[in-house]
């Protein structure tokens, strides 16, 4: 997808999917564009989680909510931060709400960025799906995630690399469906410039890799070639053992 913008970048944008080696598909991912204004992007994961189809349910309630809000959102009028907030919001009552008809215990992650026509981008994430800021290869920003391991490397009692394989590394801290209201945390960043690339994807896809790696791909692959390879590249280091994994790229370029 290529969206034209009136100040001089157009987004180019692709996502990627597997099941992994799981026996069922809980990962959703879209990049949506504003229906009505050029330059405006959305791009979201949600990694579901609960029982063979609860965590479906979750992550499907997500993109559901993000794709309507998104639908009816106005640039002009209303804050990307309001809308992020509310696209959480609702889809915790919603997955709520499956939860006490079906009798399940469905939850979601969720990783969601909107980038404006002047250049800002805006995240919200809540759980371990990650979003990604990077400046061509170089990475800006990450989100850090909702995760006990992620709380023991920032108390300094484990390194980002001690994290990676520690046996609790899928216990989360927060995330959507939970009976407490979420935590999500927001962010908003200006001056976006051609040749940065923000991508979210779920845990079973950046578990594999450094951000180093991550900035190099995306830096010299197009989106779609950069998912393919990534979500290719994540399966074979899986070695047979992988999770669901997911993954949405946005990039800015030059219009020519």
């Amino acid at each position: 997808m290529a969206s034209p913008t009136a100040v001089g970048f157009r987004l180019t944008a692709a996502t990627g999917t597997h099941r992994g080696d799981r026996a069922y598909q809980q990962d959703q991912v879209a990049v949506i564009a504003h229906p009505r204004v050029a330059g405006c992007v959305m791009g979201i994961v949600a990694d579901g989680m609960g029982g063979k189809s609860g965590g479906r349910k979750a992550a499907d309630q997500v993109i559901l909510t993000a794709q309507q809000l998104f639908e009816r959102y106005s640039p002009e009028d209303e804050l990307p931060a309001e809308l992020l907030s509310q696209i959480a919001a609702e889809a915790h009552l919603m997955i709520k709400l499956t939860a006490i008809s079906a009798e399940e215990e469905p939850h979601s992650t969720i990783a969601g960025f909107v980038i404006t026509s002047d250049r800002c981008a805006h995240w919200i994430h809540s759980g371990d799906s990650r979003i990604y800021w990077f400046r061509g290869a170089r990475l800006v920003k990450r989100s850090m995630d909702h995760s006990y391991v992620q709380r023991l490397v920032d108390e300094g009692q484990l390194t980002e690399a001690e994290a990676s394989s520690h046996p609790q590394s899928n216990l989360l801290t927060a995330c959507l469906g939970t009976v407490q209201d979420p935590t999500s945390t927001s962010e908003r960043f200006e001056g976006l410039e051609v040749g940065d690339t923000l991508m979210c994807c779920s845990d079973g896809l950046w578990h594999y890799f450094t951000a180093q790696e991550l900035g190099s791909v995306l830096y010299s692959l197009p989106p779609r070639e950069a998912a393919e390879l990534l979500v290719s590249k994540a399966r074979q280091r899986a070695r047979g053992g992988g999770d669901n994994l997911s993954i949405a790229i946005v990039k800015l370029e030059n219009l020519d």
